[in-house]
């Protein structure tokens, strides 16, 4: 019995699941999450998995969130504990007036348990033995066994439940009728058993709205078909590997000529991440659109070809999504951490336009918009996402796209204009925006040819390492990455209600937990001026909001606080005023964590110090 009263909430907790990888639990712990959205109730889960094949720890994180929170809040209301390689870590993380559900068959010491939370036992492995004889399907349907106990305890509708099994089985009566079975075989001991509901319940509601339930790596490889990829080179590498996988099955529904069935797209698996750079930089130099979708290693491995789709400025788009590092790392654990890398990718003097979303919606929106961007600018774009957002689904609004849209090519010599006696010198900055015109392959039978090297020539691709040519051309790239700053999504800054000298910068994946730290934050007496940065080059909007404010606080995923010191060293701005608040153990930052470290630092920036009196 627990000595602590129990922990009462509607459309407003956390579960979560620990499993072993390869149970087959995945497929239910995500019917779960989305039974609860066709209750009209937002939820937020997330997917904490090795990096091997099967046999280690697998969590499944399903915030139930009505108030729209869709960060990762921290703490746990009910554990479903299926696990004994993590009991004792599981029981631990339970919030006091928690609930820990588990399969009773075999019983526990009491010392396993907690006086302060409520036990529930399910016996689920003697129920499916009992109905199932084959060891695979035992494990399988044990699986929704829990799932229909857990929706009695939750008082959820079981219907909502058998409609989306249907979904997901349809055709497959065998299949469908089984899994239905096992879940009311969980709901019927459940509430022939036990006291249900819970102090936990979903209510029905409305308040998912018209928002989708997508991954970030899916609306990622969406977005660049409607950007216009037509080219995708990869090497499979984890949590990336699902962008190549989604523009497949993109390309496959809308990259076929209609009348011929013909496929219009080249989807190429290299034999290794240097060679993947370098098919989608000899297809943007042909002018194809074209990309490849990568993670930290990826990265250090393209960083030769990076500096030469910078140098030789041929349009490129590299969607990374980023791990935990260095080396290897954690394959499977989210950070903010190829900040740096990317900013500054290879060798010498180099900056790259990065693309910070925070959601699918934006990954959809900037994956579209980096291809516009590389032809435009003429040079490598990095779309940033992580983990935390590719891999996990997220509700955001729906995804939206202008048929009128155009894309824009870029400064582009055509024939029409060489014929006209046009000038044309390929690294020729004629307008003073540093970035010069260039041709397609045979665009004109004797004119607008040039060497594409990455070695240094002048300003009409004739080689030469004269100290001054030289310093012309690193000049005119600065020019043109100074041009970027106005090409580039702004940020997009908020107030807090009353004045304040204090503020916070943030990005990508960070946004929906520091949006809901502000109100914690609110709570304690803290104001915040906040400014969530989309890209690098930073807007001149950076620089005033930094003037404005004595003190900003950088709030990113990684232990260096690598946009901190990005934005040092682009602004000149002294580094005390920039305060780190960093999050780095590969789990995703939680609005807990972020309103903690914030406010206590505000607290002690309250505290009056001691003066001696004056006799």
């Amino acid at each position: 019995m627990s000595d602590k009263k129990p922990i009462s909430s509607v459309n407003d907790f956390v579960v979560r699941f620990a499993n072993v990888n390869g149970s087959g639990s995945a497929s239910a712990n995500e019917l779960f999450a989305r039974a609860i959205l066709r209750h009209g109730v937002p939820v937020s889960p997330r997917n904490i998995f090795p990096s091997n094949i099967q046999g280690l720890p697998t969590w499944y994180e399903v915030r139930v969130t009505e108030s729209g929170h869709l960060g990762a809040r921290g703490g746990v209301d009910m554990m479903v504990a299926m696990n004994p390689q993590t009991w004792d870590k599981d029981v631990a993380g339970i919030e006091p007036g928690g609930y820990l559900f588990y399969d009773s068959t075999k019983p526990m010491p009491s010392t396993k348990f907690r006086d302060d939370i409520t036990v529930i036992g399910v016996p689920l492995t003697a129920i499916a033995n009992s109905t199932y004889t084959d060891p695979r399907q035992r494990q399988l349907f044990k699986n929704i066994i829990y799932l229909g106990a857990l929706a009695a305890l939750l008082d959820m509708d079981p219907k909502l439940i058998e409609q989306l099994i249907g979904e997901q089985y349809k055709g497959k009566e065998k299949l469908l009728s089984s899994n239905i079975h096992a879940l009311h075989l969980g709901r019927d001991w459940a509430l022939q058993n036990l006291k249900c509901p819970t102090g936990l319940r979903v209510k029905k509601s409305d308040k998912v709205g018209d928002r989708i339930f997508i991954e970030g790596n899916s609306a990622a490889a969406l977005g660049a078909v409607y950007g216009g990829a037509t080219v995708c080179a990869w090497y499979p590498i984890t949590p990336s590997s699902s962008v190549a996988e989604a523009f497949t099955s993109h390309c496959k529904k809308y990259r076929h000529d209609a009348a011929t069935g013909k496929a219009k797209y080249a989807i190429v698996q290299g034999e290794d991440e240097l060679a993947s750079i370098g098919i989608v930089i000899g297809a943007s130099w042909n002018g194809a659109r074209a990309f490849t979708a990568t993670s930290g290693p990826g990265i250090s491995l393209m960083t030769e070809f990076i500096g030469l789709s910078y140098f030789a400025e041929i349009p490129a788009v590299i969607m990374n999504i980023q791990r935990a590092g260095p080396s290897t790392g954690m394959p499977t654990r989210t950070q903010q951490c190829d900040i740096i890398a990317c900013a500054y990718a290879s060798h010498g003097d180099t900056k790259h336009v990065l693309l910070f979303p925070e959601d699918p919606a934006e990954a959809f929106e900037f994956a579209a918009a980096a291809f516009d961007l590389a032809e435009r600018l003429q040079t490598t774009i990095f779309l940033m996402l992580d983990l935390d957002i590719g891999m996990n689904h997220r509700l955001c609004r729906p995804l939206k796209w202008d048929d009128a849209r155009q894309y824009d090519r870029g400064k582009v010599m055509t024939a029409e204009m060489l014929e006209e006696g046009r000038d044309f010198g390929r690294y020729l900055d004629v307008d003073g925006d540093g970035i010069p015109y260039r041709t397609y392959p045979g665009a004109h039978p004797t004119k607008g040819s040039y060497f594409t090297r990455g070695t240094s020539r002048d300003r009409y691709a004739r080689y030469s390492e004269e100290g001054t040519v030289y310093a012309d051309n690193m000049q005119r790239l600065v020019r043109k990455f100074e041009t970027a700053q106005d090409l580039v999504p702004r940020p997009l800054q908020a107030n807090a209600e009353r004045p304040t000298k204090y503020g916070v910068i943030y990005f990508g994946s960070t946004a929906p937990a520091m949006d809901e730290a502000i109100g914690l934050l609110e709570a304690r007496g803290h104001q915040l001026d906040r400014l969530r940065i989309r890209a690098f080059p930073f807007h001149s909007s950076v620089a005033s909001f930094l003037a404005e404010h004595d003190f900003v606080y950088v709030v990113e995923q990684n232990r260096d606080s690598q946009l901190r010191q990005l934005i040092v060293n682009e602004n000149g701005i002294d580094p005390v005023r920039l305060v780190p608040i960093v999050h780095y153990d590969g789990s995703p930052i939680t609005a807990r964590f972020i309103a903690k470290a914030i406010g206590d630092h505000q607290d002690h920036l309250k505290v009056t110090p001691l003066r001696k009196a004056v006799s």
